[in-house]
């Protein structure tokens, strides 16, 4: 497994997290939903530091190389300030918490 973290430094962007967040819920959750390859992808903000960005689980190095939709560095106006990618050497599923999915859940959709 592989995962790729990808973010945008806003301050050069006409374009904020609240617009980045309407983007979310109209479009880019279901642009991803059922993608190759991908296991899970979490969007990722920090409003005090004017950052948005995105955190990929995929199932291997080669599915986390094959080319993604780039709608968000269309709104944002550039590519990601900063992409890193990892091995995954393990994971853990906690089962005590009370979310149940995760699907439909965060700020986008409060």
């Amino acid at each position: 497994m592989r995962v790729v973290i990808v973010w945008w430094d806003l301050a050069e962007s006409a374009t904020g997290i609240d617009e980045l967040r309407d983007f979310l819920r109209d479009e880019a959750v279901d642009r991803f939903t059922g993608h190759p390859g991908l296991v899970r992808k979490s969007w990722i903000s920090d409003r005090e530091n004017n950052r948005w960005g995105a955190v990929f689980l995929w199932e291997s190095a080669e599915a986390a190389a094959r080319p993604i939709p780039a709608r968000a560095a269309e709104l944002i106006g550039y590519p990601p300030t900063h992409r890193t990618a990892f091995d995954v050497e393990a994971t853990v599923e906690g089962d005590s918490h009370r979310l149940g999915t995760l699907a439909g859940l965060g700020l986008a959709f409060a």
